[in-house]
């Protein structure tokens, strides 16, 4: 234990999680697979100065014979084989409660884009997993209400942090362990054995990943892990985010590389369109119009929706659905009515082009689209036997990034400005689920946001008014929404208006905003 250093707070309730056994498991993957991960790491950054040089990305002639190959993912447990709604939200231990009782088939307890890694709340959401998997967790609201679980709760998914991020608190060996490594292996370390004779089993999300060779390093930490504890290799199931636009172009060697371990996939549709962003940012052609305006059905989104849906389902993987995000109000049924019908489109949508599920924000949503798959699948638990053999979908399709009629306006960029400042405030504060203009915003569509104010500012894009977008105009837009909400002197808005201007006004485009949000934490 001596090269394992906590520098967080301490409390004797963080011993229960942050034993010997635990960390030193956590540092054994960390030492053994670390490397490994900063290799891929320098891999993205060389791959980003070739797409910056002009390069498109394409299917991998190296891995030809692994798409023509015949072979299947390993079969599915059976707890996961219906998924028709997937309920999202961080590891608060009330919204957790909420969740599980919510009626989703599937819980995905978030430790990342929906959460804000303030170490205490760290080492609480640990604590309140571990607490679930035994059906042990309640939560006293300070008027009295006492919250337990069901008797059905819905199963347990965990997303980590990705392979981008570390965690600042723990030190192996003198530096940052990564935040990948530090949740799974405490998840796993805690809960592996617990779930299995519980009839079910360690189930994760694994965000933002780019490559097969990302998905080979997770499944050699599962073989690791499962050999470490005990732990029948296999045991293990990962639904991957397709939350990139290059992921897009490796679902299959994805799948392959995770056969052994694998859920099926995600369409991750919020950080796919700041993955496009991102990628393409140096690109004027590659310019998206205002977020609104960039929906399922344009045509780069409707070619890597349909090409999830058809990888999967003739690997024998589920596919599952995007987030709607809308979060129902309490006061205004003229609002909820016209967002219900477009969630009701969306999830009709999914379902006919051949999810098995999808994803929602909000508990009121879960009966809304369960409802949509359980009467489309007739009581099947899910349609992998559609193969969408009709689908055919080129490297061109992927990066046909254009939106025929788009537009870039003021009300984006005021949508873009207010929706960045609303979520770094509260990101700062501790909640890394915002709802924000009825709708459950996180890191992804705060990516978004200030994403675009960049692309448009750096390439002096054109509003449909005829104006050139430049630093004056951003900075009286961006003083005009900060009134709005306060000024500088009202909560975190003086860190958060600091950190937009960073993302917004850097020469060079940085590439994860909680790179800069870190810092600021603890």
């Amino acid at each position: 234990m001596t090269e394992i250093k906590i520098t967080g707070e301490q409390s004797p309730a963080f011993d229960q999680i942050l034993t010997p056994a635990a960390l030193e498991f956590v540092a054994t993957l960390h030492r053994q697979f670390n490397p490994r991960r900063q290799e891929l790491l320098q891999r993205r950054a060389e791959r980003q100065v070739r797409l910056d040089n002009g390069e498109l990305p394409d299917f991998l002639p190296e891995t030809a014979n692994v798409r023509a190959a015949a072979w299947q993912v390993a079969p599915t447990p059976s707890d996961l084989q219906q998924r028709w709604a997937e309920i999202t939200g961080p590891v608060d231990r009330k919204m957790m409660i909420n969740a599980l009782n919510s009626g989703a088939d599937v819980f995905m307890a978030d430790c990342e884009d929906a959460f804000s890694p303030i170490w205490t709340q760290v080492v609480e959401g640990q604590i309140n997993l571990r607490d679930a998997v035994r059906h042990e967790i309640t939560f006293e609201n300070p008027d009295g209400r006492r919250y337990t679980l069901n008797d059905t709760p819905a199963v347990l998914l965990v997303r980590p942090r990705g392979w981008h991020l570390v965690e600042k608190h723990v030190l192996v060996d003198g530096a940052p362990v990564s935040a990948s490594l530090f949740d799974f292996g405490l998840y796993f370390f805690h809960n592996a054995q617990e779930l299995l004779d519980r009839g079910s089993g360690p189930y994760f999300y694994l965000p933002k990943l780019e490559s097969h060779l990302e998905a080979r390093l997770w499944n050699d930490v599962f073989n690791s892990a499962q050999d470490a504890l005990n732990i029948p290799r296999g045991t293990i199931r990962a639904t991957v985010l397709i939350e990139t636009i290059l992921a897009a172009f490796e679902i299959e060697e994805i799948l392959y590389e995770l056969r052994d371990h694998s859920g099926g996939c995600n369409a991750g549709r919020w950080d796919y369109i700041f993955s496009a962003i991102k990628k393409f940012s140096g690109r004027e052609d590659f310019m998206l119009p205002d977020r609104a305006q960039v929906t399922m059905t344009v045509p780069f989104m409707r070619a890597y929706t349909e090409l999830l849906v058809r990888t999967c389902h003739k690997r024998g993987a589920h596919a599952i659905g995007g987030m709607a995000a809308f979060i129902p109000s309490r006061r205004d049924p003229q609002v909820n009515e016209v967002a219900l019908a477009k969630v009701r489109e969306d999830k009709e949508r999914e379902v006919n082009d051949g999810f098995d599920g999808t994803w929602v924000a909000h508990p009121d949503l879960v009966p809304v689209a369960r409802a949509i798959f359980e009467q489309k699948l007739d009581g099947k638990s899910n349609q992998k036997d559609r193969l969408r053999e009709d689908v055919q979908v080129s490297a061109a399709d992927l990066v046909n990034i254009p939106v025929p009629g788009g537009q870039i306006t003021e009300e984006g960029i005021r949508s873009n400005v207010s929706v960045g400042l609303q979520y770094l405030n509260a990101w700062l504060d501790g909640n890394g689920a915002a709802a924000i203009f009825n709708l459950m915003e996180d890191v992804a569509t705060a990516e978004i946001s200030r994403a675009q104010l960049w692309q448009w500012l750096h390439h002096h894009a054109k509003l449909a008014d005829g104006r050139t977008f430049d630093t004056g105009l951003y900075t009286q837009i961006r003083d005009e929404e900060l009134a709005k909400l306060g000024g500088r002197d009202a909560a975190h808005y003086a860190q958060a208006v600091e950190i937009l201007d960073k993302l917004v006004l850097a020469d060079e485009f940085v590439e994860f905003l909680t790179f800069i949000t870190y810092d600021y934490l603890n």
